[in-house]
């Protein structure tokens, strides 16, 4: 896999020609800027900017202005190659709050991910209904220790106004929820997106993560998609290296609130 160039498409596709994530979201093409604006339910945030030193101040200014008068908080998503270099610098003295920086990865749909089962005594079950993100919701607050009221509201509405652009799975053993995941699929471009990814403390270390990445795949390489990105965090890295996946470069949310 050639990383420059899978790099370059995936700019190119998923961030300067983004597409909405949701019904109730728009995607705004501003100067050298590709912002997405949604309700306060969903994700409201800088997808992609063509910058350099004269014109990066001038644009962090106005996009705080749009989106404060919105009275939306907002997230930066900045890339490791993004110009100009002291970006990140310019936000934060700007008032955005750094997050923990991610890596993103990108493996074959296709790839050696495939083959992942998961641990006996545990069963994947797909989402399709209000019932199973229920269970969506309750492993992600038990897995990551927040609240999902966010998530809820995006993926019912995802199920129902466009239900073949995402796949959401719950993992459950004796038939409690242990963990979940959603893949959010992009037409007309070649990736698929892992999100969500988690599993509650007392199950981890026992294959599921892997396994519902395996499922994912496989059903990203069943609608014709070829590769698969994921925002990774330092935990779950080590584990997609070994599925096949390389990193390509980091990305770090910068925060707004209004």
């Amino acid at each position: 896999m050639d990383h420059v160039a899978i790099l370059a498409l995936y700019d190119r596709d998923l961030r300067e020609g983004a597409q909405p994530d949701s019904p109730d979201a728009r995607v705004e093409r501003v100067g050298r800027v590709v912002r997405q604006v949604s309700s306060s339910h969903g994700w409201n945030g800088v997808l992609w900017t063509d910058l350099d030193e004269a014109s990066a101040d001038a644009a962090i200014a106005e996009q705080i202005a749009h989106f404060t008068g919105l009275g939306r908080e907002f997230e930066w998503k900045l890339y490791g190659h993004d110009a100009p270099a002291d970006l990140g610098r310019r936000l934060s003295d700007a008032g955005f709050t750094a997050q923990p920086e991610e890596t993103l990865m990108i493996g074959e749909a296709a790839g050696p991910v495939l083959d992942a089962e998961p641990p006996e005594g545990v069963r994947i079950l797909p989402v399709t209904d209000a019932a199973g993100v229920d269970l969506v919701v309750e492993v992600h607050e038990k897995a990551f220790g927040t609240d999902s009221s966010r998530l809820r509201h995006q993926l019912l509405a995802r199920l129902a106004a466009d239900p073949d652009t995402v796949v959401a799975v719950v993992a459950l053993a004796d038939g409690t929820p242990v963990s979940a995941a959603r893949m959010e699929l992009v037409p007309g471009t070649r990736f698929a997106g892992l999100w969500g990814g988690g599993t509650v403390e007392a199950w981890r270390g026992r294959g599921i993560y892997r396994a519902l990445v395996a499922h994912r795949a496989r059903a990203a390489a069943e609608r014709g998609y070829h590769y698969l990105q994921v925002d990774a965090m330092s935990t779950s890295r080590p584990i997609l290296e070994r599925l096949g996946f390389a990193p390509v470069t980091t990305t770090t949310p910068y925060l707004h609130l209004p």
